[in-house]
């Protein structure tokens, strides 16, 4: 229980893929307020997914702004962050931004990222991180702005993620936390240190004389990484943002990354259980209470905001993202919610086969990145709303095989805890119980997406009061227990799926 006194407020910073997400929480864990601010992503060639930094930190102003307009400053306690993960920024000799972030939705860095991973071993790379590392992990991101763009490499004397950069602007000092540490590449899980030989490897992929001449820390011949503290370590806020906002200078505590503090605000946080948050990409994390690694790394470990808890995690790619495509492909007046709500009066028995690694590629309990989207059994019969539900299934049966996964290394005595996105739908709720036979859960029936930033209040009263907020983690609103019968139609839809998706990779084989 926080020690919090009854009108302070904890605030959550969510900086999301396609926005930021800002609430404020009570010590009664009630969110008094929330505010969302999107921001463009730039696609300036094949491949890239970039952003302006100057555009998060105009959605922070502007929220922070507007819960200031509806809360009190002088009742803020403490602001809590979260995070995309991993998401490149490049940071010059005074701190600044001196290029756009490469977003995790990049993928420009693929070739480099499985030269770096098999130049450190990939297996022992995984052993020590945690990580099937690939291109979309930062040491790779920035090799390959080292290759592409050598004067904005020499120009850049740390690197970090999106989250950690925040944090620098907030309180003028840069770190990561290790749940975003992970995302670098080189973070080792048990040691909490950032390993010599990954960064000495990334660094001999892409030295040139400049970089190796400026050196680094640990043999790394490239920029310095920021240091590692616990995700619940604060710093007050920089009196020149403090001043800018009308408020005082209140503690600003570093967080965890989105997938992180997404689990942490649905109440996922003992062992054995498991959170799928559906936002732009699906996050499935389980928990568990000692470091378990997978020797077919079908799931990455990341340490959890709460010391000696781990989260076995897989992130299904193109979902959220996915099902927005479709939705405006499809046109008309077609919303994402309403594409959902579109397949759940559509018959899944007689639909397309559709392959959902939009992205393209997949990191769920498959890590592939040559996997494509594909339509498979298309014929003039269907329409578009054959294609919608076509999209859910897909999406459904990777869920499926994801928890799957977890069942063998979590058990299975937990419900599925959902929100967000397609979650909020209850025919998606029961598709899912159904496909992987197991009772699926929603803490809040007011289809709540704020997940990760509710985690981050939380971790702010946590590291500031000492405590969680009375009523932080709710019990669950509605239940959908899986159905014998239709579990049944869905084994008949997993053999098609797995049919069609075992002909795409020999078709890609072929075609390499």
């Amino acid at each position: 229980m926080s020690t919090g006194a009854a009108e302070d407020v904890y605030l959550g910073l969510d900086l999301g893929t396609s926005g930021l997400k800002a609430i404020a929480l009570d010590v009664c864990g009630t969110i008094l307020a929330r505010v969302g601010m999107a921001y463009p992503t730039h696609r300036p060639t094949a491949g890239a997914c970039e952003q302006d930094t100057a555009d998060w930190l105009h959605a922070v102003e502007r929220a922070l702004a507007q819960l200031g307009n509806v809360i009190p400053l002088q009742r803020w306690r403490a602001i809590g962050l979260s995070g995309m993960i991993p998401t490149l920024v490049t940071l010059g000799p005074t701190g600044q931004p001196n290029g756009h972030a490469i977003t995790w939705q990049d993928g420009r860095a693929d070739d480099l990222g499985d030269e770096f991973r098999e130049r450190c071993g990939a297996d022992e790379l995984y052993r020590l991180t945690g990580q099937w590392v690939d291109g979309r992990y930062l040491l790779p991101m920035f090799g390959r702005i080292a290759r592409a763009d050598p004067a904005r490499a020499a120009a850049t004397t740390v690197i970090a993620s999106a989250k950690d950069y925040l944090f620098a602007w907030l309180t003028g000092e840069l770190a990561t936390d290790p749940s975003t540490a992970a995302g670098y590449g080189c973070y080792e899980l048990e040691t909490g240190r950032w390993n010599d030989a990954a960064m000495a490897t990334a660094a001999d992929l892409v030295a040139s004389a400049d970089l190796a001449a400026r050196g680094g820390v640990g043999g790394f011949g490239g920029p310095l990484l920021p240091a590692v503290w616990p995700s619940a370590t604060s710093r007050p806020m920089r009196a020149e943002v403090a001043a800018m906002l009308g408020c005082a200078s209140i503690p600003v505590v570093l967080g965890a990354a989105d997938s992180v503090l997404g689990a942490l605000g649905l109440g996922v946080r003992e062992p054995g259980q498991v959170a799928y948050i559906a936002g732009t990409s699906s996050v499935i994390l389980g928990i568990t209470d000692r470091l378990v690694l997978d020797p077919a790394h079908r799931f990455l470990v990341t340490p959890l905001a709460e010391p000696g808890l781990w989260g076995a995690e897989m992130d299904l790619l193109a979902t959220g993202s996915a099902i927005t495509w479709l939705a405006d492909l499809l046109g008309g007046d077609l919303t994402p919610a309403g594409l959902v709500e579109l397949a759940a009066r559509t018959d899944p028995a007689h639909v397309p086969v559709l392959l959902p690694y939009l992205n393209p590629g997949e990191q769920g309990a498959l890590w592939d990145p040559l996997l494509r989207g594909a339509v498979v059994g298309l014929d003039l019969s269907h329409g578009r709303e054959h294609l919608a539900r076509a999209l859910v299934n897909g999406i459904v049966l990777e869920s499926r095989r994801c928890l799957a996964v977890l069942d063998e290394t979590c058990g299975s005595g937990h419900a599925v805890e959902v929100a967000g996105g397609s979650a909020a739908n209850p025919s998606f709720r029961a598709d899912l119980a159904d496909a992987a036979r197991r009772r699926v859960s929603m803490p809040r029936d007011d289809d709540d997406t704020d997940h990760s930033a509710r985690g981050a209040a939380l971790i702010a009263s946590l590291a500031v009061d000492d405590g969680w907020p009375d009523g932080a983690f709710p019990a669950a609103a509605v239940t959908a227990e899986p159905d014998d019968d239709r579990a049944k139609l869905w084994d008949e839809l997993w053999a098609a799926h797995e049919s069609a998706r075992h002909g795409l990779r020999s078709c890609i084989s072929s075609a390499d």
